[in-house]
């Protein structure tokens, strides 16, 4: 019997933070138990209206990434239907998980209100409660005034490598 995977890690790339008025370009997932092994992975572009992503992805952090913003606008041309990509994903957790699966990243709660939004059979198949990176950056930040230098890539799955490294580097801190 091969080892089932707890954590989802996700990384979503969208056109902006807005769940009702931007769309998922990109997305990442990786599979790991609590050791954070990596067992599966799985990664997709998402069609979005051309229109659309000129629209959104304006302002200050789309002039500062501009390189990824044409990255993610030739991937979003060639990529799949978001309704596609969802069946990949419900597949990819049916295949890798058991019964509990919990979401992993950082700052997963944003990207679970675009799961929430445009992936419901995604989201029904999730744990309500998430393991967020972001908490522990919070707290050693605030309270111990030590930062993580985390590369930031703004591509799905080079995110979700860089939160599991983080991760790590907390927990040997704390314990």
């Amino acid at each position: 019997m091969s080892k089932k995977a707890v954590l989802l890690w996700m990384d979503l790339e969208m056109t902006g933070l807005s769940p009702t008025k931007d769309r998922i370009l990109e997305v990442g997932a990786v599979a790991t138990d609590w050791e954070l092994n990596e067992l599966a992975t799985y990664e997709a572009a998402v069609k979005c209206s051309r229109v659309l992503m000129q629209r959104r992805m304006r302002g200050k952090f789309w002039e500062k990434n501009a390189e990824v913003r044409r990255e993610l606008m030739v991937g979003s041309a060639g990529g799949l239907r978001s309704v596609q990509v969802e069946g990949e994903l419900v597949r990819f957790v049916r295949e890798n998980f058991g019964k509990t699966v919990y979401l992993a990243g950082n700052s997963i709660h944003q990207d679970r209100k675009f799961i929430e939004k445009w992936w419901p059979r995604l989201d029904e198949m999730l744990h309500y409660r998430m393991l967020d990176v972001s908490a522990w950056k919070v707290y050693f930040e605030g309270a111990k005034g030590k930062k993580f230098k985390k590369p930031e890539a703004h591509r799905a799955v080079d995110d979700i490598r860089g939160s599991m490294e983080e991760l790590k580097w907390y927990l040997k801190m704390k314990f």
